[in-house]
């Protein structure tokens, strides 16, 4: 589960089908902050390991500062309409050297929710740990490489933009769901409401899975929850005041408990991947269940799992199922009799959902056409 102690809730703020839920701390984290390093270069390639490259389109990078003395943001700028609409010449590279790296003393460059999608791309990665039969000598040589997964900028997602520059800003503002026709499509905490004010743009230069885009792309507005205080409980000021909490209650309530529950309550594998000083960076992964809310992201939080630092990204079924399936596999050894029966459906029906997800090279072309063939025949 995560929770969000100490982060709360506030009044949701509309535009189209994009729903804005600001998270305000009421004391904020002073010895961790953080800002932003944009990049010019428009494709990252990130050395994971000795025999393992991620590619993907980096914007930018966070740089966590730890330290027992109060810091300041840097802040960050956006490239201008100028710059954005200009048609680049070339295709700039830009290499990285692992997906967190430590530049000084206290300080850790990473790069957001790039840290949680190659964790995810990385999932049961190497691919058969048993030579079956059934397996392509390329499976058993190279796993599931290449493994491609396809995401959207927040600067495509329809309304987003809007949303951002037109909502204000809470005082003591650290964080904010985003939901997109009501689809929770990510989450993003901070430490400091200055980190938050320095980083609040850049969700446009974030990741969103299709799921996300398509649903900007083809829902209407959604309602606006309003507070409704019927007059016969109002008789003084302190009335007032205390019907105006009541309503503030009950809409985190339902927030916390329904709208964002899918994210909050589900049970997560966590990995760490760095130490802060007292805090440490870790990406998590979900438990790859049909027909609900998944989310990858990454963490920072401190010895008590106070969270000072969240990003998350929503995944699609699709993506889920090939999750689900790949999960299935290495806990059966990569049998795909064992898989089946722990599926609860045939061989030939095994074949089917792998070629389907993706996976169709994994397995030999005989073995696929005898898959195939079993199928026709019922």
């Amino acid at each position: 589960m995560i929770e969000l102690t100490g982060l709360t809730t506030r009044p949701a703020q509309v535009w189209g089908g994009v729903r804005l839920v600001p998270l305000v701390r009421e004391t904020p984290i002073e010895d961790l902050r953080l800002d932003v390093r944009l990049y010019d270069a428009h494709f990252g390639v990130v050395t994971v390991d000795p025999r393992s490259t991620y590619y993907s389109y980096i914007p930018h990078g966070y740089v966590a500062t730890w330290d027992h003395a109060p810091a300041a943001a840097y802040g960050t700028q956006l490239l201008g309409p100028a710059e954005r609409t200009r048609t680049p010449d070339r295709m700039t590279l830009r290499f990285h050297r692992r997906m967190a790296r430590r530049v000084d003393k206290n300080r850790l460059r990473f790069l957001p929710l790039h840290l949680a999608l190659e964790g995810f791309l990385a999932l049961h990665f190497g691919g058969p740990e048993i030579a079956w039969a059934e397996w392509s000598q390329r499976a058993i040589s190279h796993g599931l490489s290449p493994r491609v997964e396809e995401a959207y900028t927040g600067a495509t997602v329809r309304g987003l933009d809007d949303a951002l520059r037109v909502f204000e800003i809470h005082a003591g503002q650290c964080g904010l769901l985003v939901y997109v026709a009501d689809a929770l499509a990510s989450a993003f905490v901070v430490p400091h409401p200055a980190d938050y004010r320095a980083l609040h743009e850049t969700l446009l230069l974030d990741l969103y899975g299709e799921l996300i885009y398509h649903y900007a792309m083809l829902s209407l507005p959604v309602p606006d929850f309003r507070a409704r205080i019927p007059d016969a409980n109002v008789r003084s000021l302190a009335d007032l005041r205390a019907e105006a909490t009541r309503q503030q209650e009950e809409w985190t309530a339902f927030h916390d408990g329904v709208m964002a529950g899918g994210l909050l309550d589900a049970s997560y594998t966590y990995e760490r991947v760095y130490d802060l000083g007292p805090y440490r960076l870790s990406r998590f992964l979900p438990p790859f269940e049909r027909r609900r809310d998944n989310h990858i992201g990454e963490m920072i939080n401190d010895e008590s799992g106070r969270v000072a630092y969240l990003k998350t990204f929503r995944l699609s079924e699709n993506q889920v199922r090939r999750g689900h399936l790949l999960t299935v596999l290495a806990a059966n050894a990569w049998s795909l009799s064992g898989t089946a029966a722990a599926l609860g459906v045939t061989e030939p029906e095994l074949g089917r959902r792998i070629e389907n997800a993706g996976f169709a090279h994994l397995l030999r072309q005989d073995v696929r056409d005898r898959y195939r063939a079993r199928r026709r025949a019922g």
